[in-house]
C-alpha cells in the first residue's frame, strides 16, 4: 500500500507544470524599446530568452547574429554566419 502511495505521489509531481513566471519579472527582463540593425538589412528571425534578444539578419551577402541585452538594448555581441 505504501509503494502505491509513493507511485501516485511521483506521478502527480511529475505531471505538474513548471511554475509560471510572474508578469512583472518577465516584462522587466525586456524593457528595451527597439534594437538597431544596419540600414537595408533584413531580419531573418528574432528570439527573446534568458533576458537576451537574439536577432539573425541578412545584409547583402552577409548573414550575422546579433545578441542584445533585453533591458538596455545594448548589443552584446555580433557573430558572423559563414559557410563550411
Amino acid at each position: 500500500m505504501g509503494l502505491i502511495a509513493v507511485g501516485i505521489a511521483i506521478v502527480y509531481k511529475s505531471s505538474e507544470g513548471a511554475p509560471a513566471v510572474p508578469q512583472a519579472s518577465a516584462s522587466a527582463a525586456y524593457a528595451l524599446g527597439a534594437v538597431k540593425v544596419p540600414a537595408g538589412s533584413t531580419v531573418v528571425s528574432a528570439t527573446a530568452a534568458g533576458g537576451l534578444v537574439t536577432v539573425t539578419l541578412r545584409n547583402g551577402d552577409t548573414t550575422s547574429i546579433r545578441i542584445f541585452d533585453g533591458q538596455t538594448g545594448e548589443m552584446i555581441r555580433e557573430v558572423p554566419v559563414t559557410s563550411e
